[in-house]
C-alpha cells in the first residue's frame, strides 16, 4: 500500500532522470527472507531505493528506466493490475 499518491513517485523518477541525463538505471527490489529462526519477525522488507522511486512493497520486483527513450519497465511475477495502476502504467 502506498503512502503517497502515484504522482509523487512519477515526479521522483522524473527528477532522477533529469539529474542523470542519460543511460539505463536498474533498480533491484528485495526477495522474501527465509525464516530460519523464531525471532525473524520480518520475512520481507523492500529495498529503500526501490520503494522511494516506485512505491511497490512486494517481493521479487526489479525495474529499469531508459532515460533516452523515456521508458520505465517493472519486472516481476506478482505485479498486479492494481499495483501497475498506482504507477501510472495503467488507468
Amino acid at each position: 500500500m502506498n503512502t503517497f499518491p502515484k504522482e509523487t513517485y512519477i515526479e521522483r523518477r522524473n527528477q532522477l532522470k533529469k539529474k542523470m541525463g542519460s543511460g539505463l538505471l536498474l533498480f533491484l527490489g528485495n526477495e522474501e527472507s527465509s525464516v530460519n529462526f523464531k525471532d525473524n519477525w520480518y520475512p520481507f522488507r523492500q529495498d529503500s531505493t526501490f520503494l522511494y522511486f516506485f512505491g511497490l512493497n512486494m517481493p521479487g520486483l526489479a525495474a529499469v528506466i531508459d532515460i533516452e527513450r523515456d521508458v520505465e519497465i517493472i519486472f516481476g511475477d506478482n505485479l498486479t493490475a492494481m499495483a501497475a495502476g498506482r504507477l501510472d502504467f495503467m488507468d
